[in-house]
């Protein structure tokens, strides 16, 4: 299982599929917001690691605090997660890749695109998250409010217990967004369970406001910024609160070299031709 150190202490867990020498390589920033784990990709409609890994190497990551990338500081930024994405990147050789994000990964995606263009040679983004008419910054913080209010009303013992039961915090928020460092880190589980509730839910409320900052609506970037975004984009449309269609179909509008699929376009019947969309767009541009 490979790990890259990183200088803050961080282990990032990466997974490869297909062939070191094919065409451009392809880096999956993956679905589940605070919880971005390869595992997200192998339940979904698309699964890159299946589907395009004939023809390139797909590189899979956990970013910090998810799937086997628990081992990190409790602090986040996008600027540290790029930093672990670039590191993935570097520890293979790879100068250049597609990058495919889903929700929260389509906003790694576009960080990356701003800050490290020469590295990315198109994005696929899948059910971008972002703020619009039909839901709000709330929307995304919600999921945070669980674990403060039964840290609040039952102690640390509660969020333990809770985490214990079901680590998986996009299924049980009480456990709180280290759940999953609580169920295999038994030194880490004790400190949670000695920490004040009132340490915890500041702690909690630092991590919410980092992975979802009050910069809508792409939550990354900014829209002047979009409206010159280098990076050729294709772009499959979500249908939710957290993924809203007009999202989607706004960084069509804005980026130059954006292309939207329509919002079905993972319904059986389109599925075929859509994963042909990607594998063609991926070498337009490879």
């Amino acid at each position: 299982m490979p790990f890259i150190e990183r200088p803050d202490g961080a282990r990032i867990h990466y997974q490869t599929w297909g062939p070191e020498d094919g065409a451009t390589p392809l880096l999956l920033i993956a679905p589940g917001g605070v919880r971005s784990e390869i595992g997200f990709w192998h339940r979904g409609d698309i699964d890159p690691t299946r589907e395009f890994a004939d023809e390139r190497m797909v590189i899979g990551m956990d970013q910090r605090h998810a799937g086997e990338s628990w081992d990190a500081p409790l602090e986040f930024s996008y600027e540290l997660a790029l930093g672990d994405q670039l590191a993935v990147l570097d520890a293979l050789g790879v100068e250049r890749a597609h990058v495919m994000g889903g929700c929260i990964g389509v906003a790694f995606l576009l960080r990356m695109v701003r800050d490290a263009p020469d590295r990315v040679a198109s994005g696929v983004g899948q059910n971008p998250v972002g703020i619009d008419h039909t839901n709000s910054r709330e929307t995304f913080m919600d999921m945070f409010r669980p674990t403060v209010a039964l840290a609040r009303a039952e102690g640390m013992a509660a969020v333990v217990a809770s985490a214990l039961e079901d680590p998986q915090f996009v299924t049980n928020n009480d456990g709180g967004p280290f759940s999953r460092r609580i169920e295999v880190n038994p030194v880490f589980r004790d400190e949670i369970a000695a920490m004040a509730p009132a340490d915890y839910v500041a702690l909690v409320e630092r991590l919410g406001d980092a992975y979802w900052p009050d910069d809508p609506p792409y939550f990354t970037v900014g829209e002047e910024w979009l409206r010159g975004c280098p990076a050729p984009l294709l772009i499959l449309p979500g249908s939710d609160p957290f993924h809203p269609t007009s999202i989607a179909e706004r960084i069509c509008a804005e980026a130059p070299h954006a292309r939207c699929l329509s919002v079905d376009c993972r319904a059986p019947a389109n599925l075929p031709a859509t994963l042909e969309e990607i594998r063609s767009f991926l070498r337009a541009h490879s």
